[in-house]
């Protein structure tokens, strides 16, 4: 029995991610801090769709908590052909707004976790085949964005590694596919403290997680190598790269209320 698991699973993306794979009979692994709301998705899952999904409560950003998965995965012989990359938080404001520790979690989170996390599941999902990793970017990932510096930075990487990646594994039978949602009606806005200004600019914008997990899922099992969720958001990027750098860091710096 095959598994895709999911990272931050319990709400927004990641769990519309998950009711769209269990809505096509994949059995489930869900990943998230909240013990509550997992338990919960679980269970319903399992009754609405009649498939297995089993769920680990774990904070991503605490020292060795790939280890602590993996010893999870490992004991009950899970075997997984689906890695679900989503897990993730902004810190919006100046960079010096928060401390060194509190970035560095953020950044452990949204690129140690997933690089540690796929290579260590890789032998698994080479043997798994057919395979697949989707990793849930960002439309930030495709400029820098003052206000948010640290969390499109990790966004970029993000991206680059996936672009990396899925060439290195072209021939091992090992599919990856980036999705690039722009502004969704999540929780990321509150979490990260987006100002007033930002969060108007969001609400013209917002797609639903569901619209999201939608095009993520359907552009993973098509093997597709990126795609941005949207057509303002594909509008937004190819302007990015049109248009001088200093234009668009001084738009989004209007954005998020920074001099």
């Amino acid at each position: 029995m095959k598994y895709a698991l999911i990272t931050g699973a319990s709400k927004g993306i990641g769990k519309a991610i998950a009711e769209e794979l269990a809505a096509r009979k994949v059995n489930l692994l869900l990943i998230a801090r909240d013990a509550h709301l997992l338990e919960k998705l679980t269970q319903t899952l399992k009754q609405q769709y009649a498939i297995e999904a089993h769920f680990l409560a774990l904070d991503l950003a605490v020292p060795n908590a790939v280890t602590t998965l993996n010893s999870w995965i490992e004991t009950n012989l899970f075997k997984i052909n689906i890695l679900v990359n989503n897990a993730g938080y902004g810190l919006s404001g100046p960079f010096t707004d928060y401390t060194i520790e509190e970035h560095k979690a953020m950044m452990q989170v949204k690129m140690t976790v997933p690089v540690e996390l796929t290579g260590t599941l890789l032998p698994q999902l080479k043997t798994n085949q057919p395979s697949y990793i989707l990793n849930i970017v960002s439309s930030a990932a495709y400029q820098s964005v003052p206000g948010l510096t640290t969390y499109a930075a990790s966004k970029s990487f993000m991206l680059s590694f996936s672009r990396g990646l899925r060439y290195e594994l072209r021939n091992k039978g090992v599919s990856v596919t980036a999705v690039s949602p722009g502004s969704t009606d999540t929780g990321f806005a509150a979490r990260a403290k987006v100002g007033a200004k930002g969060l108007r600019a969001a609400e013209k914008v917002n797609m639903t997680p569901k619209a999201v997990a939608s095009i993520a899922v359907k552009a993973m099992y098509a093997k597709k190598a990126e795609v941005i969720t949207g057509f303002i958001n594909q509008l937004g990027a190819f302007l990015v790269w049109l248009f001088p750098k200093k234009l668009a860091e001084k738009t989004a710096a209007g954005i998020y209320e920074l001099d």
